[in-house]
């Protein structure tokens, strides 16, 4: 039987410091667990890190278009903080709404429809307060106290699953909150609809956001409200498309939420090649949620295919990982990635003990266990 394990929640940099400078052993750490069976689960360990308490702005100001939080801030709630002011963090993964922390998103380089225009959170993340997994409490980028060895660790830790060290503090851009926001609908099949995202891209009408599901290309405007309306009537008459209502556009925006929450699978690959890793893998569209101007795609697919998503996604260079837990013999990763020699070294360098989320990047990492 395995042992109940200690849970410890920090509440600020102080205590999250004396948490692990204090403990011997493997520790997981957890935030608000949306996405607990992302890649490959982690192991048990003797110790739990809850991150949750660990809430709250740090220091905002606004003209400074810069705000530092706590990282167990639901990103939701700094959000409703921010718009106060007129701003926004410009970063809308669907499983904010489930009450995703800002730490832990940074951690699992999630994204959405927006990072089209305004990139993942490692873009918008300008520096953090790191504590690794013998309670060093290292800052990098924005209010540098002290750098770890020359590294920027708040990109470090952009994907790191918290193999590298626990997010403390994280320091954000934030944008205006625009004054109008249009949405185009194309009704088209994928690779029409790829067609029209090239001649999307490359004309004056730019989307913040370009994607395709339930057989709809939608294409997002931001801007001042003539302008946008301008673009979004311009850009739906090129396409022979429409442009919805504000609760139109509302509604089919929250479908896509929703099957990407319900994914099974995220990929990356360039996005040319979206159509084409889709027919290799025989997936059903009608779960995919496709990103045409990223690249990125979430998909639909029960386990006995997800390795065949890996197969295709590999076989153009691309990225994928498993977004649910799935049964002992499935791949959670396609492709081990080039640099993983690099990511072990690291590793190796920042937890030498093999302390922290033990399993986490298991398929990349070494197997070995903690040492006491």
């Amino acid at each position: 039987m395995t042992a109940t394990p200690t849970m410890l929640a920090p509440t600020d940099l102080r205590e999250a410091h004396e948490a692990l400078a204090d403990t011997r052993g493997p520790v997981e750490i957890r935030g608000a667990a949306t996405a607990a069976d992302w890649a490959d689960p982690p192991r048990p360990t003797p110790t739990v890190l809850d991150t949750t308490r660990m809430t709250g702005v740090l220091t905002y100001n606004p003209a400074d278009m810069t705000v530092s939080v706590k990282a167990g801030t639901p990103l939701r709630d700094l959000a409703a903080e921010l718009a106060t002011h007129g701003q926004r963090v410009a970063f809308d993964a669907a499983r904010v709404q489930r009450g995703a922390t800002v730490g832990g998103l940074v951690a699992t380089a999630d994204s959405g429809p927006l990072s089209l225009a305004y990139g993942s959170l490692r873009d918008l993340v300008i520096g953090a307060t790191i504590v690794l997994a013998d309670g060093t409490v290292a800052r990098t980028g924005g209010h540098v106290i002290k750098n770890v060895a020359g590294y920027d660790l708040a990109k470090l830790a952009h994907g790191s699953y918290g193999v590298l060290g626990l997010l403390a503090e994280i320091v954000l851009r934030v944008h205006p909150i625009p004054s109008a926001t249009r949405t185009v609908c194309v009704e088209a099949p994928l690779r029409t609809a790829a067609r029209h995202a090239v001649s999307v891209l490359s004309g004056q009408s730019e989307p913040v956001a370009l994607e395709w599901f339930d057989g709809m290309l939608l294409a997002r405007l931001e801007g001042t409200a003539e302008g946008t309306e301008i673009r979004a009537r311009e850009l739906a008459a090129e396409l022979g498309g429409t442009v919805l209502s504000e609760d139109a556009a509302d509604t089919v925006w929250a479908r896509h939420a929703e099957l990407v929450e319900a994914a099974s699978v995220r990929i990356g690959v360039r996005p040319s090649k979206l159509p084409d890793v889709l027919d290799a893998s025989d997936v059903d569209v009608t779960g995919a949620a496709v990103g045409l101007g990223t690249g990125v795609a979430t998909l639909s697919v029960p386990d006995s295919g997800i390795e065949a998503v890996h197969d295709a996604v590999t076989a153009v260079r691309g990225t994928s990982v498993v977004r649910r837990a799935v049964p002992n013999g499935v791949r959670p990763w396609g492709q081990t990635p080039s640099a993983v020699r690099v990511l072990r070294a690291l590793k190796n360098e920042l937890d030498p003990r093999g302390r922290l989320c033990p399993g986490r990047l298991g398929s990349w990492l070494d197997d070995r266990e903690a040492t006491p």
